[in-house]
């Protein structure tokens, strides 16, 4: 009987893939905490989840069905790149909020770390049933 790691490893992997890619964004967003006009840009971790597991969001979206196709402007592993509202505007219209966004990249590296975790563990049982001890 064959190992199926879609079923064995459930959802991590792609959480994984995701967390990885919004702590990219939150990580530009802190490097460009005084660049004037700079926007601040965030996922809808949940939306892209729900929509890379099949669920949708009901949204139409741009489909590359080969690989030559461009992606949208604002395409991020399928999922649409969201400006931040600020909750104080600054003068020089850069909408970073460096207090915020070290908070959300923390909790998404600690969610990270967790995914990574599931993952670990998932493959420890994998070789516990492998072995058979």
């Amino acid at each position: 009987m064959a190992i199926n790691f879609n079923t064995a490893l459930g959802v991590h992997p792609q959480a994984l893939m995701l967390r990885e890619k919004r702590s990219e964004i939150l990580a530009a967003n802190l490097a460009n905490a005084d660049t004037p006009d700079y926007k601040a840009r965030d996922l809808d971790f949940q939306a892209l989840l729900e929509q890379k597991l099949g669920g949708g969001s009901g949204r139409p979206g741009l489909n590359q069905t080969r690989e030559g196709h461009m992606a949208g402007k604002n395409d991020v592993l399928g999922a649409e790149l969201l400006y931040r509202n600020p909750m104080q505007a600054s003068l020089d219209g850069n909408t970073v909020e460096e207090h915020i966004e070290q908070a959300k990249y923390a909790q998404n590296a600690v969610q990270y770390q967790a995914s990574l975790r599931f993952i670990s563990d998932d493959f420890s049982g994998l070789m516990t049933a492998i072995r058979g001890s």
